[in-house]
């Protein structure tokens, strides 16, 4: 049986109050919102604060907004974002992320803010720490070597989360608060392509908020490759959003990749080659092809990587023509009983 390693536990019950305890506490203390992804990593011992600053007990991160766009709160559980109606119609690559993450069970307890800062994984790093030991570690965690590379210098460990691409697609930004300070960013510009460093928050900054545009003429969509149809984390996600303007043609486009490198790829060339055009079969065909140059997985992950760089220029094609207005149910269904390609 893993158990915890010891901890301190605070429970501050304002957004300040956590700003202070990070500053003072440093690298030492991290946050815990539902622990679906702090607390096995605790117990595998790749994460090992001194405290744990609990934020159950923080109303005002759980608190959602409307305006032009809509703000959510960092604490809102996946479930109750899968469940607003403002996502579910406004924002659909939200909705389709935050609904396949995990089990209904999980989603109860993961928060937004959560997904969005959610480690980085790989076969040689999610190991309990006697397998890591025997294997002399590796460069994420205690060790020198990134075993999916050895020749690389920078860890190859990939970004996991569903809710970021999508996100990132939408145009979102995020406030981050520190105890004399605060900024906002656009979502992209807070990771790194880096297995280890691969936020650019800081230790003593807490995210606190996502902030979605307006979406008015917006339509967003959301695919997400996995072994099992339920509860396993992506190894392909592929968020579009298209804005069409009043004759049918593309007036803006985002496509952004997610599971395939350390950090959520936005494939700018292929979004604005559609800018203009109609989304005919030869046009979806022309990007899906380009974004799935962009698609580089390494081997450290479910499937054969080769498979999976394929799969990446079919699902884009397929949330384009899903975009466009095609029936992709059938397709969809097909795509989460997925048992071959490895």
């Amino acid at each position: 049986m893993m158990r915890l390693p010891r901890f301190r536990y605070l429970a501050p019950t304002t957004t300040q109050e956590v700003a202070e305890v990070l500053a003072s506490e440093g690298p030492d203390a991290m946050v815990v919102a539902g622990g679906t992804d702090l607390l096995p990593n605790m117990k595998r011992r790749q994460q090992t604060p001194k405290t744990v600053v609990g934020l159950k007990g923080v109303a005002a991160l759980r608190e959602s907004q409307n305006g032009t766009g809509l703000r959510l709160g960092a604490g809102l559980t996946l479930t109750e974002i899968g469940e607003d109606p403002r996502v579910r119609e406004h924002y659909g690559a939200l909705h389709q992320a935050a609904v396949q993450v995990a089990s209904p069970h999980l989603r109860n307890m993961a928060t937004l803010g959560g997904n969005i800062c959610l480690d980085t994984r790989c076969n040689y790093y999610d190991q309990n720490y006697e397998w890591r030991k025997s294997i002399n570690f590796c460069m994420k965690k205690e060790g020198e070597t990134c075993w999916v590379a050895p020749a690389s210098k920078r860890c190859l460990a990939v970004s996991s989360t569903d809710t970021a691409p999508a996100l990132i697609a939408l145009g979102a930004k995020v406030h981050l608060l520190a105890a004399r300070e605060s900024r906002e960013l656009s979502l992209e510009e807070l990771y790194n392509n880096d297995g280890i460093s691969y936020l650019t928050r800081r230790p003593h900054e807490l995210l606190t908020r996502v902030e979605l545009p307006d979406a008015t003429g917006w339509k967003s969509t959301y695919w997400k490759l996995r072994r099992r149809g339920s509860f396993d984390f992506p190894v392909l996600g592929v968020a579009a959003a298209v804005k069409f303007d009043a004759g049918g043609g593309v007036a803006d486009a985002r496509i952004v990749l997610g599971a395939v490198a350390s950090s959520p790829i936005v494939v700018s060339e292929a979004a604005e080659m559609l800018v203009g055009k109609e989304l005919t079969d030869g046009v979806i065909e022309e990007a899906a092809e380009k974004a799935g140059r962009k698609a580089k997985p390494m081997d450290n992950t479910d499937f054969v990587l080769h498979w999976r760089k394929r799969v990446a220029q079919s699902f884009v094609g397929y949330a384009l023509r899903e975009l466009r207005g095609d029936d992709m149910s059938e397709t969809r269904w097909n795509t989460a009983k997925i048992r071959f390609g490895d």
